[in-house]
């Protein structure tokens, strides 16, 4: 069973130090393997979109069609990143607190957390970095994200076909420049913060 299923089911108290490490490493791995599989498909939808310049029309639906499966892929790959991404850090301010377990006790704030429901404590964990900051400054930190509202991330559907016989005209008409264009079709789907990270 994943540490995060039986988070779920326990007190946080009965979580070792050692359990969460595993856990960290796991989720690590997976991020990084999630990353690379989300760059080949960006290469593989810029070679795609550079297939189709000067392409008849024909040879542009079917490589659009491919681009636009390759899209739902890459959405589903950076769904999974992102829930990945969620218990990553999930996990890394668990093991923080855990650390810091006996201070966290002697302030009361323990207390706190362990009668607070699991769903509610992982969501308060998901939306802080207490990784790096000093005692204080975590005990600040967590304070404040109980306080905070939960904000959902969703993303909006498209209109590929037509974005990319758009991007194909002006490059065909020199309007735009190909490396620039296909890279923009590539990447379109990642969120800036993601672009940056991979």
């Amino acid at each position: 069973m994943k540490i995060l299923d039986r988070f779920r089911k326990n007190p946080i108290e009965k979580l070792s130090l050692r359990e969460l490490q595993e856990e960290e490493i796991r989720l690590r791995n997976r991020l990084e393997r999630t990353k690379k599989e989300i760059n080949s498909i960006e290469k593989k939808k810029k070679q795609l979109f550079q297939e189709g310049i000067g392409a008849d029309v024909l040879k542009k639906k079917m490589l659009a069609q491919e681009i636009k499966s390759l899209d739902m892929e890459q959405k589903l790959k950076l769904r999974d990143f992102m829930t990945a991404q969620r218990q990553y850090t999930f996990v890394k301010n668990l093991i923080v607190v855990k650390k810091y377990e006996k201070e966290l006790r002697r302030i009361g704030i323990w207390e706190k957390l362990s009668k607070v429901e699991p769903e509610q404590l992982e969501n308060v964990l998901v939306k802080v970095s207490l990784d790096g900051k000093e005692f204080d400054e975590m005990v600040s930190s967590l304070n404040r994200v109980f306080e905070m509202e939960i904000a959902e991330f969703e993303a909006t559907e498209d209109q590929t076909e037509k974005e990319l016989m758009e991007a194909w005209a002006k490059v065909e008409t020199g309007e735009a420049d190909v490396d620039e264009v296909a890279t923009k079709i590539a990447s379109k789907e990642l969120p800036k913060d993601l672009e940056e990270e991979l």
